[in-house]
């Protein structure tokens, strides 16, 4: 790596640069630094950050490309349930076990009528999708989603039509959700089949509503009160909901941080969130520089801050008792399929990224920092889960899982309960745009159910191995549950349908459970550490 390196430390999650040591006693972490370079990291499972949300390993559907038809559904196929449902798709996102999932976008729900979507198939219209310029058939709609939903155990992230919509029509949705019966929107549900309601508690409140690209594009001031409309007729509806407030689309526009303080000050009171979204590389020269590019979760944890500063500012303003949570509920790595033109087609192949190991390193980075910022964090989303910007990818007969499915398979099945207050300490190197970035990067959680712990450690260093020492500060680990790294000699090794394991785990060789235990980590990889107490 041509950075230059040199002796520094890393606080996460607000320690300062004192940190426990095994004997109890304080001592200075940068101090403690072998001349080797081996990077150390104290845990101490009485000090954590928050109760960690499950919901922010949540993903996302979008009527794009083949993410619906083709990816999670495909009525005719050999491969299809009663209901139209690719079977194979089911078992794998059952596997992943899935929180949360936003639907029906993203950029194509500023112009979607949900009532296209319902009631007998042979009767919905098939209409120009004008986001993306593709032919919609609507014959996945609401009530497919749901029951989509059930069908892999998760729950339903809906979005709201903001730009074409009305804060009328919002309102409808959820009575056609959620009333059981005797109104004319939960009486037309049960017509078309479903008698009970489906109790959705979650909706987004339109979809980047600050974007010049976006149907319906807005003023801050336009949306702000449009929200805070739509937010109180829904309430109306249905007082158990949460509402997700449409933030800035990201740090590149014009108006960030000043788009989200004029919304929140017309709708704070009304709703219980904002929203961030973030895509690694997209219009970017970052992608050129391997070690820039795998530093990038942590200006989205800058990110992070920010939003929740102008949050803290406006509940100032406003002296209010509510603080907001933050839904990350659009994110991953996105620069090379870029193209959004489906020339009229019926689910045409759009935005398919094919995904490489470099780009499973950024996605377990982005996975550690939504860790560590759980405290503000309550729910995100990968963007998306099947065919487009995706971990899974289908043809007629196959779904393979790209190399970003791991990091995010490990977060699912193994980050659990409290997040880890942790102090790492490691060499960094220069990155010009963020300063020092430390070559390991550690996220962990304890969970109090069972006393296990999980590390996911990120190793930057492109070139070299790097140890991490790890001191227990309340005594050793009982035994090593289990550890397996991501990595590889080559950057752009991708998994294919034809060779889906080029890019897959393997085996990390752990040391024994001791109070302080060395890991040695390969260049350029992710690992996941699991410890019993």
């Amino acid at each position: 790596m041509a950075s230059s390196t040199r002796r520094s430390f890393i606080r996460t999650s607000g320690l300062s640069a004192l940190a426990l040591g095994a004997s109890g006693a304080l001592r200075n972490v940068a101090d403690a630094q072998s001349s080797t370079g081996t990077a150390r990291l104290v845990v101490d499972s009485a000090r954590t950050v928050a109760t960690l949300d499950r919901r922010v390993f949540g993903s996302f559907l979008e009527h794009l490309g083949r993410a619906i038809y083709g990816g999670v559904f495909e009525p005719g196929s050999a491969l299809a349930d009663a209901g139209g449902f690719r079977r194979d798709v089911l078992s794998e996102i059952r596997t992943l076990n899935v929180p949360i999932v936003r639907y029906p976008g993203g950029n194509f729900v500023s112009g979607y009528d949900w009532l296209d979507g319902v009631g007998p198939s042979a009767a919905r219209p098939t209409v120009l999708d004008r986001a993306w310029n593709s032919i919609e058939t609507n014959q996945f709609g609401t009530n497919e989603f749901l029951s989509w939903c059930r069908a892999v155990g998760t729950e339903p992230l809906l979005g709201l039509n903001f730009g074409t919509g009305t804060a009328e029509k919002a309102a409808a949705l959820v009575e056609y959700c959620n009333v059981p019966s005797g109104t004319k929107w939960s009486d037309l549900r049960r017509r078309h089949g479903v008698e009970a309601p489906w109790n959705v508690k979650r909706f987004c409140l339109g979809n980047e509503m600050d974007g010049n690209w976006q149907i319906g594009h807005m003023t801050a001031l336009e949306y702000g009160r449009k929200a805070a409309d739509a937010a109180r007729q829904m309430r109306a509806v249905d007082r158990d909901l949460q509402r997700v407030a449409c933030g800035s689309s990201g740090p590149g526009m014009a108006t960030y941080l000043e788009w989200d303080r004029v919304v929140l000050e017309e709708c704070y009171d009304v709703v219980d969130a904002i929203s961030l979204h973030r895509y690694f590389g997209l219009n970017s020269d970052v992608v050129k520089d391997d070690a820039r590019f795998l530093a990038s979760n942590l200006e989205m944890e800058r990110q992070i801050e920010e939003v929740a500063a102008v949050c803290d500012y406006v509940r100032g303003r406003r002296k209010s008792a509510k603080r907001l949570w933050l839904s990350f509920d659009e994110w991953n790595v996105w620069y090379r399929q870029t193209g959004g033109n489906g020339r009229r087609e019926k689910a045409p192949h759009l935005l398919e990224e094919v995904y490489d190991l470099r780009d499973a390193l950024v996605v377990g980075g982005a996975l550690n920092s939504l860790v560590r910022q759980a405290n503000r964090v309550k729910l995100a989303c990968l963007a998306q889960l099947v065919n487009v910007i995706a971990p899974l990818v289908t043809d007629a007969t196959r779904v393979i899982r790209q190399s970003i499915y791991y990091p995010y398979a490990w977060a699912l099945a193994y980050a659990k309960g409290q997040v880890l207050n942790l102090v790492t300490e490691s060499q960094t190197y220069e990155v010009a745009s963020i300063g020092q970035v430390p070559f390991i990067d550690v996220a962990g959680t304890i969970d109090p159910a069972t006393g296990n712990t999980a590390l996911f450690i990120l190793n930057r260093d492109l070139e070299n191995a790097r140890a991490l020492k790890v001191v227990w500060h309340d005594g050793a680990p009982a035994r090593v549950l289990g550890a397996d790294v991501l990595t590889g000699t080559n950057l752009k090794a991708v998994n294919t349908l034809d060779a889906p394991s080029t890019v897959a785990p393997r085996r990390l060789d752990t040391p024994r459970p001791a109070s302080e235990m060395t890991f040695e980590l390969p260049p350029r990889s992710y690992s996941v550490v699991r410890l019993a107490q």
